[in-house]
């Protein structure tokens, strides 16, 4: 059987963002170049048989929001929400491809698939504390995580509403929907599970103007992030490739 790699699908604008986050999901996943594929969705549509080349996505961060009024959108952002959502639609759909939302990717998500975002649960910029559900600990991919943990956010909108079917994996009283499973192949997280403190506060520094926290309280608010301890989110997207990088 040949094996297929996974795909980590850009939605940020900013390249050196862009390319320092597929950098910190390849080095927390463990995998090299070959096994974790990059594409561009900012710039360039899917490929052609993406679905039969790759045997899962992984869709990160952005500057977009799901929930601003569509009359505001750009050209660029609707076509890419719209790929976005094939890719949400397959992996739920568990026909084969995997697929990992974080950040603005679970709002894409979760709009997609019968969801509601909202603006009602943003989280300031910097670690938070995340509690599994019941549920998380039979999953496959959550199940040997802390029970607790910290992870990075920095988000101006949320899940109001899980989609239909959806299983609540972690929580948290900001923001009550931090990750769920729909089907066996589609994961959702709101919170970021690939950088490192430091690679989380050189992000920081890229959106620093971009209204996600005073750009006075930069210095402030990287030192209370290189000062937390991230070590859970990495091991999630360990599990996940684990159980979906191959063919």
């Amino acid at each position: 059987m040949t094996t297929r790699p996974l795909l980590y699908v850009c939605v940020r604008p900013q390249r050196n963002a862009a390319e320092a986050e597929y950098e910190s999901f390849r080095t927390a996943m463990r995998l090299d170049a070959d096994a974790l594929a990059r594409h561009d969705l900012v710039r360039e549509p899917l490929p052609d048989r993406v679905f039969d080349r790759y045997a899962g996505f992984l869709v990160g961060g952005s500057p977009f929001n799901v929930a601003d009024p569509e009359s505001t959108k750009t050209d660029a952002q609707r076509r890419l929400e719209a790929e976005l959502a094939r890719i949400a639609e397959h992996a739920a759909s568990s026909m084969g491809a995997a697929a990992l939302f974080t950040c603005y990717g679970i709002g894409v998500a979760t709009r997609t698939l019968g969801g509601r975002v909202s603006r009602a649960f943003p989280e300031d910029t910097g670690p938070v504390t995340i509690d599994l559900t019941d549920a998380a600990g039979a999953d496959p991919v959550f199940g040997g995580l802390a029970d607790r943990f910290s992870a990075l956010t920095a988000h101006k909108e949320g899940t109001e509403e899980l989609p239909h079917g959806a299983v609540l994996l972690a929580s948290n009283d900001a923001c009550p929907v931090q990750a769920y499973r729909v089907g066996d192949r589609l994961y959702a997280t709101q919170f970021h599970p690939e950088p490192t403190t430091k690679a989380f506060t050189e992000r920081m520094a890229v959106y620093r103007d971009d209204g996600y926290f005073e750009s006075a309280d930069y210095e402030a608010i990287a030192a209370r992030v290189l000062a937390a301890s991230v070590t859970e989110p990495a091991r999630l997207l360990r599990a996940f490739a684990t159980r979906f990088a191959r063919g």
